[in-house]
């Protein structure tokens, strides 16, 4: 496959410029047009985030108890509790840190050269996400260990079969631990934090935490075998990279643009809205469709096509306006670092086998990541 010629929201986006998507009883507008999409993300008036639940669709009430900082309030408070964890999402800029998921992807090629195969989904991906984690918390990397046991999704993990504890579990015993022996750690930043000159309630630190745990997980496994599932099928692709290594950059603007982990998120309407003729009620939500915003041609030529090169992009895969993405900069490392070492270290990539997984609505349908993908790393 030479290109990605999937867009789920092609035909609605040039003809409507909204789709509704139908969840559960609820009906949900989704904002297609990319100059649509960014100026709502900007309007927080009007798409509103102050939703505890109601960001992720669909919602999950029956998954956690607790509101997700920052990305579930609304500016000026966003902007304070933002500034609690900012910290700790600027570690990729600074060089000892860098040197670490350096040597972390190091590890991971070795080992995948090493092997006859590997599943890269399982194997390679959810691994590398996991022990980079440890290293943004600033936890022993053997946590991992546990990270990697909750699979792709840390909030649907099954108790009944779970060996280990879970996520809120884990977080509630680190905040305790924190508590005991302070360290450098996010945990005991999050308990020596102060907001509008109080500390966090035990529910705003377990908050911040879910969402560490929760928002960046699946999209970053999904990103790595998406991109590496497209450099093994487009070996020129791949050689470039190794013939010229200043393309990385823009490579991986690309790449997160074209796969967009995530497909969209919610906002709430609190006095309600409307777009293209799709009426949204008071207290109602819409969706923001970062997917459709990036593959929109009247902003990116071509929008299908994989170009390594392309500039400018001004994509939203990571979000837009206030609520940005905070991890956006650990993804861009991991990602960055992989697309430069892995031309380096490897002169084949090649898929043995691979299963698909899907978000499958009534009104679209897309790949968004694999529940498999068996591939063979051939050395120099």
């Amino acid at each position: 496959m030479a290109e990605n010629t999937f867009d789920a929201f092609q035909k609605a986006r040039r003809e409507e410029g909204a789709l509704d998507l139908k969840v559960g009883d609820e009906t949900i507008p989704l904002i297609l047009r990319f100059h649509d999409v960014r100026k709502a993300a900007k309007n927080w008036q009007t798409y509103s985030s102050d939703a505890p639940f109601r960001v992720p669709v669909p919602s999950q009430e029956d998954l956690r108890s607790v509101r997700q900082l920052p990305i579930e309030v609304d500016p000026p408070q966003h902007k304070e509790y933002r500034a609690i964890v900012e910290p700790f999402f600027r570690r990729p800029t600074d060089p000892a840190y860098i040197a670490k998921i350096e040597a972390l992807i190091d590890q991971h090629l070795d080992e995948a050269i090493a092997r006859d195969s590997l599943d890269v989904a399982n194997e390679f991906a959810l691994p590398l996400q996991s022990k980079s984690l440890t290293l943004l918390l600033g936890v022993p990397i053997d946590h991992a260990d546990l990270f990697i046991s909750w699979g792709n999704d840390v909030l649907r993990v099954d108790p009944a079969s779970a060996s280990e504890e879970l996520c809120d579990a884990y977080i509630e015993k680190q905040l305790d631990n924190a508590a005991e022996n302070p360290g450098d750690d996010m945990f005991s930043a999050l308990n020596a934090a102060q907001y509008q000159g109080r500390h966090l309630t035990r529910e705003e630190k377990i908050g911040f935490a879910n969402l560490v745990f929760a928002g960046g997980r699946d999209t970053i496994i999904n990103f790595v075998t998406h991109t590496l599932a497209y450099l093994a099928q487009n070996r020129d692709a791949f050689e470039r990279l190794r013939d010229e290594p200043d393309l990385v950059t823009s490579a991986t603007e690309e790449f997160v643009r074209v796969f967009s982990p995530l497909t969209f998120l919610g906002r709430v309407c609190p006095h309600g809205a409307e777009i293209h003729g799709h009426k949204i009620a008071p207290n109602d939500r819409a969706g923001l469709c970062w997917l459709s915003a990036n593959m929109d041609e009247t902003v990116f030529k071509e929008p299908e096509q994989v170009k390594l090169d392309r500039r400018p992009n001004p994509h939203v895969a990571f979000g837009s306006g206030t609520h940005n993405c905070l991890g956006a900069p650990q993804a861009r490392l991991i990602m960055r670092t992989l697309l430069t070492k892995l031309p380096q270290r490897v002169s084949e990539l090649r898929i043995l086998d691979s299963v698909a997984s899907f978000e499958d609505w009534k009104v679209y349908r897309r790949q968004n990541g694999y529940k498999r993908l068996d591939m063979v790393f051939k050395g120099h």
